[in-house]
């Protein structure tokens, strides 16, 4: 589609996109059916794709005025966000997944919500569960608004990037999505990393239930042992990220640690392991041995601690069962 540069755009929603040519139909057809008198445009990318998901969009998007194609040829999600907002014209940059189908009214509930709270940077609505039969997770159904404080820190999965918006000044002041970061990457949490990076700059940031999406997202009860495990990994290198700047250091060295002493069962040790190794890797990816040196015996230390309060805690507990059955 040819852009007219003369048209305000109010929003732009950004959908990214790899491989998933046959999963594509639902988002689609939910993007079709949206309904406002505002100004918006759609932006799909194509992440590169190596199946026919570009022929699928080019297709589909023929005749949608509001919608266009583009390409990101770096693999992951962060990349690819980061390509589409900058392609955008916006005031209200709005992300959401593949296999999410917003809500007809989602422009104008986004422009509502963002005119009610004019001084935040960023705001996340609901993520409801299309297929009751697929797994309670990556989901957010709260009914009720609350306030994140600018340089605050917030815990991952609260604002998600299936349903996450910025105005356009607070992604302009981060310099954008984090192209390190995302699925696709080691390291996935570009959305946990976007909301973190505009509330230490300054803005304040909202859940506001009004926007609604509605995710497809095909995992079962399965597949959630493996997620759980990216999301640890994604948690650690985004400790890793604001551990290593100067005016966020304490905050989240602190919250780690407060995360880390309640890890004492043998899924917590695995979290805490899984944290600390792309810590790591992340500390490496950048550079920072300097860091990495001084972090690496400290994390040793309260992995073994915790180890040993866990082994302690089993033995005292099979010491208070066979006192029980004597």
């Amino acid at each position: 589609m040819e852009v007219d540069e003369q048209i305000k755009i109010e929003v732009s929603i950004i959908i990214c996109t790899r491989n998933r040519d046959n999963r594509l139909s639902g988002t689609l057809a939910a993007l079709r059916a949206l309904r406002t008198r505002h100004s918006y445009e759609i932006i799909w990318v194509n992440n590169a794709s190596t199946d026919n998901t570009a022929a699928v969009l080019t297709s589909e998007l023929a005749t949608d005025p509001a919608a266009r194609l583009i390409f990101c040829e770096q693999i992951g999600l962060g990349a690819a966000r980061n390509e589409g907002w900058k392609a955008s014209r916006g005031e209200i940059v709005a992300f959401t997944d593949d296999d999410c189908y917003p809500a007809p009214d989602y422009v104008d509930a986004l422009i509502a919500a963002f005119s009610d709270y004019p001084e935040v940077g960023m705001l996340g609505g609901r993520i409801l569960l299309f297929n009751p039969q697929h797994a309670r997770i990556t989901i957010e159904e709260g009914q009720t608004s609350r306030r994140f404080a600018s340089r605050s820190y917030v815990r991952g999965g609260i604002l998600q990037g299936a349903n996450l918006a910025f105005r356009r000044a607070a992604l302009s002041k981060i310099d954008g999505i984090d192209p390190e970061l995302g699925a696709g990457t080691p390291f996935p949490c570009e959305d946990t990393d976007a909301v973190t990076a505009v509330l230490w700059a300054g803005f304040d940031g909202v859940f506001d239930p009004r926007p609604v999406v509605q995710h497809n997202h095909g995992r079962t009860e399965s597949d959630v042992p493996a997620l759980l495990d990216s999301y640890d990994r994604g948690r650690g290198a985004l400790f890793a990220k604001y551990i290593l700047r100067p005016d966020t250091r304490a905050t989240f060295a602190l919250r780690w640690l407060g995360s880390a002493r309640h890890r004492r069962s043998p899924p917590g040790l695995r979290t805490l392991r899984l944290e600390m190794v792309s810590a790591a890797k992340y500390a490496i990816l950048k550079g920072r041995y300097d860091i990495l040196c001084i972090a690496a015996p400290i994390c040793f230390l309260v992995l073994v601690f915790q180890a040993f309060v866990s082994l302690l805690f089993a033995a005292g507990q099979t010491l208070r069962i066979r006192s029980t059955e004597s």
